[in-house]
């Protein structure tokens, strides 16, 4: 039974042309699972703001923590239900904290106008899914990028210890919602019809 994970849930909840399909992405995601599972492979995808993300996760949480006078930790736990799955960064018992380390200083948003991400909002209301919690809170946060992935890049763009760390954090808040996830649930037997169909099309091809 396919389950979604929750990095992924903003490609299978791209809008439709019409109620009740998926939409043109959300079919190649579909694909994609198929193809992986028909083979057993798994690809290894990174990119140099991936390798900031993980190399940079706990700068990324003290710096909030600095800036919120938290004492938040990393959330090591991963849940599962029917539908999706996922693991935030940070849970506080009421409230799901996801960090985003922007790669530089051009790239990180300034305005909540600057921040706002469909596939991030639907991948923290996965979140709050999962561990039936009222809040959300996306942190963008600005830390130093580290000397080995930078390369090439002006490096006066990738340092900012020296910047006030009130400056390096953008924060944008979400409240649990009902019919969003409603629609979520919906949006996976959707994928989980697709997938069916694309191994009923295969197995007729290979009889």
């Amino acid at each position: 039974m396919m389950i979604i994970r929750a990095s992924a849930l903003g490609e299978v909840m791209a809008p439709a042309k019409k109620a009740g399909e998926l939409s043109a992405g959300a079919k190649t995601f579909v694909m994609k699972e198929f193809r992986r599972n028909l083979f057993g492979f798994r690809e290894q995808v990174s990119t140099k703001e991936m390798e900031k993300g993980l190399f940079c996760e706990q700068a990324a949480i003290d710096l909030y923590n600095t800036v919120f006078f938290t004492d938040c930790t990393k959330n090591t736990k991963r849940i599962t239900n029917d539908h999706i799955t996922g693991e935030c960064d940070i849970f506080t018992g009421d409230t799901v904290i996801d960090l985003k380390c922007s790669w530089c200083i051009t790239s990180f948003p300034v305005f909540h106008r600057d921040a706002q991400d469909s596939g991030y909002e639907w991948q923290l209301r996965a979140y709050m899914m999962l561990l039936d919690c009222p809040k959300a809170v996306l942190a963008y946060c600005m830390v130093s990028t580290p000397e080995h992935l930078i390369r090439w890049e002006d490096p006066s763009i990738h340092a900012v210890d020296n910047i006030d760390p009130v400056k390096r954090v953008t924060r944008l808040f979400y409240e649990r919602d009902a019919e969003k996830e409603k629609a979520i649930i919906e949006r996976v037997q959707l994928c989980r019809d697709y997938y069916n169909q694309l191994a009923d099309e295969y197995s007729a091809q290979t009889r």
